[in-house]
């Protein structure tokens, strides 16, 4: 059964452009370090899964696209590069503390913006918009993705 993400992403880190304009659309989402959001990554998301491509940490953060889980986990290198902003010096390669997936951008939309989400009573509950929430991976129910994806217009 497929399920429904939020996945925040910096645009000046990894904006839904630049996921379209890689290789087969796809990249992997590198860089998580909340455990909760990680365990979202292993045990829940499956390949399929759609996901509401999301700019954050910007001067209009919003829902930017609609994209899709592209594979299964895997340990993120970040957590062992020293020269990366998500270096972990206490994660090792034998049991790697961080994992990635790849999302595949499927299209880019209008810009669903944090106050159109607030104002829209439907979306009261939408985890994104509880008072301190801070996960950059988010579960979407089903209802919420088809209001979502209705107001902005695409076929998902």
């Amino acid at each position: 059964m497929t399920q429904y993400w939020l996945m925040k992403s910096e645009p000046d880190e990894c904006s839904i452009d630049d996921a379209l304009a890689a290789p087969q659309a796809t990249v992997p989402w590198t860089g998580v370090r909340n455990y909760q959001a990680r365990n979202f990554m292993r045990d829940a998301m499956q390949v399929g899964d759609g996901v509401l491509f999301y700019h954050s940490s910007c001067p209009e953060p919003g829902i930017a696209g609609i994209a899709r889980v592209a594979s299964g986990t895997r340990p993120d290198p970040t957590q062992f590069d020293t020269s990366s902003p998500y270096f972990d010096a206490a994660s090792k390669p034998e049991s790697p503390r961080w994992l990635l997936l790849d999302v595949q951008a499927l299209r880019k939309t209008r810009l669903m913006s944090l106050p159109e989400l607030r104002d829209t009573p439907e979306l009261a509950d939408l985890v994104v918009l509880k008072r301190g929430n801070r996960l950059s991976i988010t579960p979407v129910s089903t209802e919420h993705w088809k209001l979502i994806t209705d107001r902005l217009g695409t076929d998902s």
